[in-house]
């Protein structure tokens, strides 16, 4: 039947469609089919005022997340697991980063003042992305202006947008021209992701099968694994912190030259040691050397080739510990004419169509945003999905292994769910509706209120052991 929310009748979205979405996925990742069955799911869309079914994309990726836990678990204790999420508390999950709030305070501010949209010249929009120092600084220098507001958008007038797009994309500055639905489609980076998987998985090197640790390496689903964690902003964060929540040791190494956003250390660092390593220096690389030879999962979100310079390449680490599970997030992909180009969630939706797409379903001629940053937190949810299913082909086949996610393909499995006709007339979620999704928990940084994770296993619930802290606290060495 409908639900009403806030007075108004909205066509719900059958939970089965959902569950069809996870077995697409879950098949492609080589697992059995078997598993969904324990699989239980509740809600239905539209839950976010959106045309995207942005319900259906965070209840499906976390599940195949609980779902890959709990299938790691029986695999080493023969548990049968049921893995539970409901679609508004999943959806709400997706917007973590906007219900943080520090010691009861106002919610943080996300943005730098320049960030967003500016229409060029030629009447078309760019969006900008400056909560880097270097990102702002770049943008300033191309444009001649100070740091300004009005006068960034008064410089943008003498650009079309696809120039200063090019432009700063040749500068490594993070740019990106509105283009339509059409406009992406006919690009030829579209056609590039049309032939990729969402989740690549692919055995890059040879090692003997790895069983899961056995049960009596701890009583959780991922007790015993150890997880490198080098990936900043939301989605890699997101997915360390997924694997953290049902039990691996997940140690985020950060770099002292590398800016972070404090907020989104405090609200992805749950579950993790916090230690920073220069890899620049021969001693950075020595001590990531030392925690690659007990590690099982490498994930790593530098631009591609960022780290083959360094020597951490997926090859370079496959041959130093051959069964490794090695994961690579980036924006637009490895290959392809914007393989390797520099991106973040926002700049993905304006330039594949998503912000155009959800500007007409409203009437708008302006960019529109997803009412969450979908692209980063699905992608983080695969990740640990796709390092999971990874670890499970580990057991049975052997080998290493290289799983590969980019914003962009995400972006264009959001846009192949469908969409919603409806969607707009869903009304923000009340302060009601968000209450019960949320809990208070200490940290380096104060009381954090924040949004539990919604994928619920029956008889080992997530949990983070580890508080959020600074990214520095500790040393870069596995605990006993």
């Amino acid at each position: 039947m409908p639900r009403l929310i806030g007075g108004a009748c909205l066509c719900q979205i059958p939970a089965m469609e959902t569950l069809d979405v996870m077995h697409d996925l879950w098949r492609a990742a080589g697992l059995s089919s078997r598993a969904l069955e324990r699989v239980r799911l509740t809600g239905g869309e539209p839950v976010l005022p959106s045309s995207f079914r942005v319900g259906a994309a965070a209840q499906a990726s976390i599940a195949l997340t609980g779902l890959a836990a709990s299938e790691i678990d029986r695999l080493r204790s023969g548990r049968e697991q049921t893995v539970s999420v409901d679609m508004l508390h999943a959806a709400l999950e997706f917007r973590s980063e906007r219900l943080l709030r520090i010691d009861g305070g106002d919610a943080p501010e996300l943005w730098d003042p320049i960030a967003g949209v500016y229409q060029c010249g030629d009447g078309r929009w760019v969006r900008i992305h400056t909560n880097f120092e270097h990102h702002r600084d770049g943008v300033l220098k191309i444009l001649n202006c100070p740091n300004d507001r009005e006068a960034v958008a008064a410089a943008l007038k003498a650009w079309t947008a696809e120039g200063f797009e090019t432009e700063a994309t040749a500068k490594n500055m993070v740019v990106a021209m509105m283009r339509s639905p059409e406009e992406w489609a006919a690009h030829p980076h579209a056609a590039v992701l049309a032939g990729q998987s969402v989740i690549s998985i692919e055995k890059i090197g040879e090692a003997g099968p790895t069983p899961v640790p056995p049960a009596g390496s701890g009583d959780r689903p991922l007790s015993g694994l150890r997880v490198l964690d080098l990936t900043r902003i939301i989605a890699g964060p997101t997915g360390g912190r997924a694997l953290a929540a049902h039990g691996a040791t997940v140690m985020r190494i950060g770099s002292p030259n590398l800016p972070v956003v404090p907020v989104l250390v405090m609200e992805t660092g749950r579950g993790k040691l916090a230690a920073n390593l220069d890899l620049d220096t021969s001693a950075g690389k020595a001590g990531l050397d030392r925690l690659l030879g007990d590690a099982d999962v490498f994930i790593q979100g530098y631009r591609p080739g960022g780290l083959a310079d360094r020597g951490f390449a997926s090859a370079q680490v496959a041959e130093r510990k051959p069964g490794i599970v090695y994961v690579s997030l980036s924006a637009y992909g490895e290959d392809g004419p914007w393989g390797g180009k520099r991106g973040f969630d926002s700049l993905v939706q304006t330039a594949t169509g998503i912000n155009a797409a959800e500007a007409t379903a409203v009437g708008s001629t302006q960019p529109k945003a997803l009412p969450c940053q979908a692209l980063d937190h699905a992608s983080g949810y695969f990740v640990a999905f796709g390092a999971m299913a990874a670890l499970m082909r580990r057991a049975r086949e052997g080998g290493s292994w290289h799983v590969k996610i980019s914003l962009a393909r995400t972006g264009q499995w959001l846009r192949e769910l469908g969409r919603l006709e409806d969607g707009f007339s869903c009304p923000e979620p009340s302060e009601d509706q968000i209450r019960p999704f949320l809990t208070v928990s200490d940290s380096g940084f104060g009381a954090l209120t924040h949004v539990t994770h919604a994928g619920q296993l029956s008889q080992t619930p997530p949990r983070w052991d580890l508080p959020a802290v600074p990214i520095g606290t500790h040393a870069p060495v596995w605990p006993d």
